[in-house]
């Protein structure tokens, strides 16, 4: 019997048909999509926070605004994807004690400090580029609850990411102090913004089987090399180098070849060794824990409101 669901599920998969949270599915694809949801909740979560360290120190009124602006939208994304993965039959507070527990990952790119201003630009730059890259496909993942909510997200990730390459823009035709700080940001940035991709796709545990269910559309190392063929041309625009003296226009592949990937720093920083991991899990804590009394006043508001409508109806 579970055979015959279990090719009937594929058959939907393989024609483009949706997976809603009530279909059924095999049990390794709701992990599946539990572990990738929540990782991507927790990211945009734990996102906000080396942004958020510049809201204070932003260069003026309007930078302020626009940085407050974007991190309040990350908060958005973080509700819509708990909000995603939640229908799979996880609750909230399990997803968020994953976190708090070191159970569950989040993008090993939020373990680096933002040293200066600059750095906010690059992030906007290369790792919400990086990020687009990677979700724009997820428009079309099979999991409908999933691909609704990035088709939002998708939007106002493409214009944090025009708000970062303006703020490098502005700092490329700046004094030589301000160029300098934009190549040193786009030097430390660069690397870890190609691991946000992933390992190597013969190195990926987990990439062969969510392209085969769909909720991933491209490899890691297709989406890698998108990323590097768009930077290209936009580093020019910036006048900035990018960090890889290996990167060169490849005529019989019609991709720029780029250099290796230091991947023990990326398993270093996933393994909780980063420069800033542990300062964002205490800082998540923290909040978590201050923010106790108003998820106790949201609860007992919202009982009361319903004890008034169940008197009402009776």
């Amino acid at each position: 019997m579970e055979n015959s669901m279990a090719d009937k599920f594929q058959q939907k998969i393989d024609d483009d048909i949706r997976i809603e949270p009530r279909d059924w599915m095999p049990e390794a694809y709701r992990k599946t999509l539990i572990r990738q949801i929540s990782q991507h909740a927790h990211s945009e979560i734990v996102g906000m926070l080396p942004e958020g360290n510049w809201i204070t120190r932003a260069p003026n009124l309007r930078r302020k605004v626009a940085l407050l602006a974007k991190v309040q939208d990350e908060a958005g994304h973080g509700l819509y994807l708990y909000s995603a993965c939640e229908t799979l039959g996880v609750s909230r507070d399990e997803l968020i004690n994953q976190l708090h527990t070191g159970k569950a990952k989040y993008s090993s790119i939020f373990n680096y400090p933002t040293i200066t201003w600059a750095d906010i630009g690059t992030i906007g730059w290369l790792v919400d580029g990086a990020a687009i890259m990677n979700q724009v496909p997820l428009c079309r993942c099979s999991y409908g609850p999933y691909a609704r909510a990035m088709v939002k997200v998708c939007k106002e990730e493409s214009f944090h990411q025009r708000q970062g390459f303006e703020i490098l823009l502005t700092l490329s035709k700046g004094t030589e102090a301000q160029r300098q700080m934009l190549q040193d940001s786009v030097n430390r940035w660069w690397w870890p913004s190609m691991m946000m991709f992933g390992p190597n796709d013969a190195d990926s545990p987990h990439s062969a089987q969510s392209m085969a269910w769909k909720i991933k559309r491209f490899s890691n190392d297709e989406l890698r090399q998108r990323f590097v063929d768009m930077c290209v041309d936009q580093a020019k625009i910036l006048n900035v180098t990018l960090p890889d003296p290996d990167l060169k226009w490849n005529e019989e592949r019609g991709h720029y070849d780029y250099g290796p990937i230091d991947w023990d720093e990326f398993w270093n920083v996933v393994k909780g060794n980063g420069p800033c991991n542990r300062d964002r899990i205490e800082t998540r804590v923290n909040a978590y824990e201050k923010g106790a009394w108003v998820r106790e006043a949201a609860s007992a508001y919202a009982e009361k409101q319903a004890s008034k409508k169940a008197i009402q109806v009776a």
